[in-house]
Protein backbone atom coordinates (compact mmCIF):
# COMPACT_ATOMS: atom_id res chain seq x y z
CA UNK A 1 0.00 0.00 0.00
CA UNK A 2 1.47 3.20 -0.59
CA UNK A 3 0.69 5.94 1.90
CA UNK A 4 0.11 9.84 1.87
CA UNK A 5 1.75 10.99 5.34
CA UNK A 6 1.83 14.48 6.45
CA UNK A 7 4.95 16.57 7.11
CA UNK A 8 6.37 16.70 10.60
CA UNK A 9 4.98 19.88 12.19
CA UNK A 10 7.46 23.64 10.86
CA UNK A 11 8.04 24.44 14.68
CA UNK A 12 10.13 21.20 14.65
CA UNK A 13 12.39 22.77 12.75
CA UNK A 14 14.03 24.52 15.42
CA UNK A 15 14.79 21.44 17.23
CA UNK A 16 18.05 20.10 18.97
CA UNK A 17 17.91 17.95 15.88
CA UNK A 18 18.15 20.57 13.09
CA UNK A 19 21.77 20.98 11.57
CA UNK A 20 23.52 24.43 12.92
CA UNK A 21 24.70 27.03 10.40
CA UNK A 22 28.22 27.08 10.72
CA UNK A 23 28.55 30.51 11.06
CA UNK A 24 25.71 31.45 13.88
CA UNK A 25 25.33 28.63 15.40
CA UNK A 26 21.58 28.55 14.73
CA UNK A 27 19.55 26.25 12.11
CA UNK A 28 19.87 27.64 8.75
CA UNK A 29 17.48 29.62 6.89
CA UNK A 30 16.70 29.46 3.36
CA UNK A 31 17.98 33.05 2.87
CA UNK A 32 20.94 31.64 4.65
CA UNK A 33 22.06 29.00 2.52
CA UNK A 34 22.26 30.61 -1.04
CA UNK A 35 20.17 28.19 -1.94
CA UNK A 36 17.45 30.25 -2.92
CA UNK A 37 17.13 33.94 -3.72
CA UNK A 38 13.86 36.14 -3.45
CA UNK A 39 10.74 34.35 -4.34
CA UNK A 40 11.87 32.52 -7.22
CA UNK A 41 13.66 29.22 -7.70
CA UNK A 42 15.08 27.28 -10.96
CA UNK A 43 13.53 24.72 -12.82
CA UNK A 44 15.78 23.83 -15.34
CA UNK A 45 17.07 26.81 -17.03
CA UNK A 46 13.58 28.72 -15.54
CA UNK A 47 13.25 31.25 -13.15
CA UNK A 48 9.83 29.59 -11.12
CA UNK A 49 7.71 31.03 -7.84
CA UNK A 50 9.02 29.06 -5.33
CA UNK A 51 5.60 27.51 -4.47
CA UNK A 52 5.49 26.27 -8.17
CA UNK A 53 8.35 24.13 -8.19
CA UNK A 54 7.21 21.34 -6.12
CA UNK A 55 4.14 20.78 -8.49
CA UNK A 56 6.22 21.23 -11.29
CA UNK A 57 8.53 18.71 -10.52
CA UNK A 58 5.46 16.25 -9.49
CA UNK A 59 4.33 16.67 -13.27
CA UNK A 60 7.40 16.13 -14.82
CA UNK A 61 7.58 12.63 -12.85
CA UNK A 62 3.80 11.77 -13.36
CA UNK A 63 5.24 12.09 -17.06
CA UNK A 64 7.64 9.80 -17.03
CA UNK A 65 6.70 7.44 -14.13
CA UNK A 66 5.63 4.47 -16.80
CA UNK A 67 8.83 4.91 -19.17
CA UNK A 68 11.36 6.04 -16.23
CA UNK A 69 13.50 2.97 -15.80
CA UNK A 70 13.40 2.08 -19.80
CA UNK A 71 14.87 6.03 -19.96
CA UNK A 72 17.17 5.33 -17.36
CA UNK A 73 18.51 2.06 -19.75
CA UNK A 74 18.06 3.82 -22.77
CA UNK A 75 19.84 7.18 -21.94
CA UNK A 76 22.68 5.57 -19.90
CA UNK A 77 23.60 2.90 -22.65
CA UNK A 78 22.58 0.66 -18.83
CA UNK A 79 25.41 2.36 -17.00
CA UNK A 80 23.33 3.57 -14.55
CA UNK A 81 23.34 0.44 -13.02
CA UNK A 82 26.43 -0.14 -12.57
CA UNK A 83 26.44 3.43 -10.88
CA UNK A 84 23.75 2.00 -8.35
CA UNK A 85 25.68 -1.27 -7.89
CA UNK A 86 28.74 0.90 -6.60
CA UNK A 87 26.22 2.84 -4.03
CA UNK A 88 24.94 -0.35 -2.64
CA UNK A 89 28.75 -1.53 -2.45
CA UNK A 90 29.86 1.67 -0.39
CA UNK A 91 26.50 1.74 1.68
CA UNK A 92 27.21 -1.75 2.56
CA UNK A 93 23.80 -3.06 3.76
CA UNK A 94 23.34 -4.98 6.25
CA UNK A 95 20.95 -6.99 8.42
CA UNK A 96 19.19 -5.30 11.26
CA UNK A 97 19.25 -2.12 9.95
CA UNK A 98 16.62 0.33 8.87
CA UNK A 99 16.62 1.99 5.50
CA UNK A 100 15.23 4.91 3.77
CA UNK A 101 15.38 5.75 0.32
CA UNK A 102 14.16 9.17 -0.98
CA UNK A 103 12.54 9.72 -4.20
CA UNK A 104 13.28 6.14 -5.21
CA UNK A 105 9.51 5.80 -5.78
CA UNK A 106 9.68 3.10 -8.56
CA UNK A 107 12.25 0.66 -6.31
CA UNK A 108 15.87 0.90 -8.05
CA UNK A 109 17.79 1.05 -5.09
CA UNK A 110 15.62 -0.10 -2.57
CA UNK A 111 14.70 -3.43 -4.17
CA UNK A 112 19.19 -3.15 -4.75
CA UNK A 113 19.46 -3.14 -0.79
CA UNK A 114 17.05 -5.72 -0.02
CA UNK A 115 18.48 -8.07 -2.25
CA UNK A 116 21.63 -7.59 -0.80
CA UNK A 117 20.19 -8.28 2.92
CA UNK A 118 18.33 -10.98 0.95
CA UNK A 119 21.92 -12.31 0.54
CA UNK A 120 23.57 -12.01 3.54
CA UNK A 121 20.58 -13.71 5.07
CA UNK A 122 21.02 -16.46 3.27
CA UNK A 123 24.56 -16.64 3.99
CA UNK A 124 24.29 -16.33 7.87
CA UNK A 125 21.50 -19.34 7.77
CA UNK A 126 23.83 -21.25 6.01
CA UNK A 127 27.02 -21.03 8.59
CA UNK A 128 23.93 -21.95 11.44
CA UNK A 129 25.34 -24.89 13.27
CA UNK A 130 23.92 -28.36 12.40
CA UNK A 131 21.52 -28.65 15.67
CA UNK A 132 20.17 -25.36 15.02
CA UNK A 133 17.19 -24.86 12.52
CA UNK A 134 15.72 -21.60 11.39
CA UNK A 135 12.36 -20.62 11.48
CA UNK A 136 10.10 -19.68 8.48
CA UNK A 137 11.91 -16.47 7.96
CA UNK A 138 15.47 -17.94 7.64
CA UNK A 139 16.56 -17.45 11.44
CA UNK A 140 17.03 -19.42 14.61
CA UNK A 141 14.62 -17.95 17.11
CA UNK A 142 15.53 -14.92 18.84
CA UNK A 143 17.93 -13.62 16.20
CA UNK A 144 17.36 -10.18 15.22
CA UNK A 145 14.97 -9.64 12.13
CA UNK A 146 15.67 -7.65 8.64
CA UNK A 147 14.58 -4.28 9.45
CA UNK A 148 12.20 -3.04 6.99
CA UNK A 149 12.96 -0.63 3.88
CA UNK A 150 10.76 2.64 3.35
CA UNK A 151 10.52 4.20 0.26
CA UNK A 152 9.36 8.17 0.15
CA UNK A 153 8.91 10.13 -2.89
CA UNK A 154 7.09 12.91 -4.16
CA UNK A 155 5.23 11.76 -6.98
CA UNK A 156 2.21 9.31 -6.35
CA UNK A 157 2.45 7.82 -9.79
CA UNK A 158 6.18 7.15 -9.12
CA UNK A 159 5.32 5.33 -5.67
CA UNK A 160 2.43 3.29 -7.58
CA UNK A 161 5.06 1.91 -10.19
CA UNK A 162 7.41 1.03 -7.81
CA UNK A 163 4.65 -0.97 -5.02
CA UNK A 164 3.70 -2.89 -8.24
CA UNK A 165 7.09 -3.89 -9.07
CA UNK A 166 7.51 -5.10 -5.96
CA UNK A 167 3.88 -6.98 -5.70
CA UNK A 168 5.76 -8.79 -9.27
CA UNK A 169 8.73 -9.41 -7.48
CA UNK A 170 6.85 -11.34 -4.52
CA UNK A 171 7.30 -7.73 -1.89
CA UNK A 172 4.98 -8.00 0.55
CA UNK A 173 5.98 -6.90 3.71
CA UNK A 174 10.14 -5.57 3.95
CA UNK A 175 9.20 -2.37 1.83
CA UNK A 176 6.88 0.50 3.17
CA UNK A 177 5.87 3.17 0.22
CA UNK A 178 5.40 6.27 1.58
CA UNK A 179 4.80 9.56 -0.24
CA UNK A 180 6.56 12.17 0.96
CA UNK A 181 8.47 15.76 0.36
CA UNK A 182 12.51 15.47 1.18
CA UNK A 183 12.40 18.56 2.41
CA UNK A 184 10.18 18.23 5.23
CA UNK A 185 10.10 14.16 6.10
CA UNK A 186 7.09 12.50 7.56
CA UNK A 187 9.35 10.30 10.37
CA UNK A 188 10.58 11.25 13.85
CA UNK A 189 14.06 12.25 14.46
CA UNK A 190 16.82 9.32 14.82
CA UNK A 191 14.36 6.85 13.01
CA UNK A 192 16.85 5.17 10.46
CA UNK A 193 20.39 3.42 10.33
CA UNK A 194 20.90 5.01 6.54
CA UNK A 195 19.08 7.92 4.08
CA UNK A 196 20.15 6.86 0.84
CA UNK A 197 18.88 9.13 -2.12
CA UNK A 198 19.55 8.47 -6.16
CA UNK A 199 19.03 11.25 -9.08
CA UNK A 200 16.71 13.07 -6.53
CA UNK A 201 18.34 15.84 -4.75
CA UNK A 202 18.92 18.01 -8.09
CA UNK A 203 15.17 18.00 -8.44
CA UNK A 204 14.04 19.27 -4.43
CA UNK A 205 13.56 23.13 -4.05
CA UNK A 206 15.96 23.99 -0.72
CA UNK A 207 18.62 21.50 -0.75
CA UNK A 208 19.92 22.84 2.17
CA UNK A 209 16.84 21.74 4.46
CA UNK A 210 16.32 18.45 2.56
CA UNK A 211 20.19 17.70 3.51
CA UNK A 212 18.53 18.69 6.93
CA UNK A 213 16.40 16.70 6.89
CA UNK A 214 18.35 13.52 5.96
CA UNK A 215 20.82 14.39 9.25
CA UNK A 216 17.31 14.79 11.55
CA UNK A 217 16.18 11.03 10.77
CA UNK A 218 19.41 9.59 10.90
CA UNK A 219 20.12 7.79 14.18
CA UNK A 220 23.23 8.97 15.72
CA UNK A 221 26.29 6.98 13.79
CA UNK A 222 23.80 6.75 10.69
CA UNK A 223 24.89 7.03 7.03
CA UNK A 224 23.96 9.51 4.26
CA UNK A 225 24.65 8.18 0.53
CA UNK A 226 23.61 10.40 -2.57
CA UNK A 227 24.07 9.60 -5.92
CA UNK A 228 23.36 12.42 -8.52
CA UNK A 229 24.38 13.54 -11.98
CA UNK A 230 27.66 15.76 -11.66
CA UNK A 231 30.27 18.01 -13.00
CA UNK A 232 32.16 16.21 -15.73
CA UNK A 233 36.01 16.58 -14.60
CA UNK A 234 37.62 14.97 -18.13
CA UNK A 235 37.23 18.54 -20.37
CA UNK A 236 38.04 17.20 -23.52
CA UNK A 237 34.21 14.96 -22.67
CA UNK A 238 32.50 17.93 -21.36
CA UNK A 239 31.59 19.42 -24.81
CA UNK A 240 30.61 15.69 -25.98
CA UNK A 241 28.96 15.54 -22.90
CA UNK A 242 26.84 18.51 -23.83
CA UNK A 243 26.11 18.12 -27.29
CA UNK A 244 24.68 14.55 -25.69
CA UNK A 245 22.77 16.02 -23.45
CA UNK A 246 20.91 18.32 -25.03
CA UNK A 247 20.11 17.00 -28.41
CA UNK A 248 19.88 13.44 -27.98
CA UNK A 249 18.04 13.03 -24.68
CA UNK A 250 15.40 15.21 -25.19
CA UNK A 251 15.06 13.89 -29.12
CA UNK A 252 14.69 10.36 -27.13
CA UNK A 253 12.28 11.42 -24.79
CA UNK A 254 10.21 12.77 -27.42
CA UNK A 255 10.57 9.31 -29.33
CA UNK A 256 10.60 7.02 -26.63
CA UNK A 257 8.31 8.71 -23.95
CA UNK A 258 6.28 11.17 -26.04
CA UNK A 259 7.50 14.05 -23.65
CA UNK A 260 10.39 16.00 -24.88
CA UNK A 261 9.91 19.31 -22.39
CA UNK A 262 10.54 16.77 -19.43
CA UNK A 263 13.88 15.72 -20.42
CA UNK A 264 15.07 18.67 -21.11
CA UNK A 265 14.27 19.70 -18.25
CA UNK A 266 16.71 16.76 -16.90
CA UNK A 267 19.44 18.11 -18.88
CA UNK A 268 18.89 21.70 -17.93
CA UNK A 269 18.54 20.67 -13.72
CA UNK A 270 21.88 18.94 -14.10
CA UNK A 271 23.54 21.86 -15.22
CA UNK A 272 21.38 23.70 -12.07
CA UNK A 273 22.83 21.37 -9.61
CA UNK A 274 25.96 22.26 -7.31
CA UNK A 275 29.32 20.34 -8.55
CA UNK A 276 31.00 18.01 -6.42
CA UNK A 277 33.20 20.55 -3.72
CA UNK A 278 30.41 22.64 -3.43
CA UNK A 279 27.99 19.81 -2.09
CA UNK A 280 30.05 18.94 0.17
CA UNK A 281 30.31 22.23 1.63
CA UNK A 282 26.30 21.76 1.98
CA UNK A 283 26.76 18.84 3.46
CA UNK A 284 29.11 20.08 5.95
CA UNK A 285 26.79 23.12 6.46
CA UNK A 286 23.88 20.51 7.14
CA UNK A 287 25.76 18.79 10.18
CA UNK A 288 26.95 15.56 8.18
CA UNK A 289 30.28 14.68 9.23
CA UNK A 290 33.08 12.71 7.73
CA UNK A 291 32.13 13.43 4.49
CA UNK A 292 33.93 12.42 1.22
CA UNK A 293 32.79 11.75 -2.71
CA UNK A 294 33.67 9.45 -5.73
CA UNK A 295 32.88 10.26 -8.97
CA UNK A 296 31.99 7.99 -11.27
CA UNK A 297 32.33 7.65 -15.15
CA UNK A 298 34.99 11.27 -14.97
CA UNK A 299 32.18 12.45 -13.09
CA UNK A 300 28.95 12.14 -15.17
CA UNK A 301 27.90 10.95 -11.94
CA UNK A 302 28.74 11.25 -8.09
CA UNK A 303 28.79 8.99 -4.87
CA UNK A 304 28.38 11.74 -1.82
CA UNK A 305 28.74 10.24 1.65
CA UNK A 306 28.40 11.80 5.25
CA UNK A 307 27.59 10.53 8.85
CA UNK A 308 25.60 11.77 11.48
CA UNK A 309 28.03 11.45 14.75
Amino acid sequence: MVRAMSARSSSSAGSKDSAPDAGTGKPASVSETGNISGATTHFGYQDVPIAEKRGRVQGVFESVASNYDLMNDLMSGGIHRLWKASMIDWLDPRPGQSFLDVAGGTGDIAFRIDERLSQAKDDRVEILPPNVLPDENGFDEGEEQRAPITVCDLTLGMLEVGRDRGLDRGILHSMDWVCGNAEALPFPDRSFDAYSIAFGLRNVTDIPAALAEARRVLKPGGRFLCLEFSQVVIPAFASLYDLYSFKVLPAMGEVVAKDRASYQYLAESIRKFPPQEDLIALMNAAGLSMTSYRNLSGGIAALHSGWRI
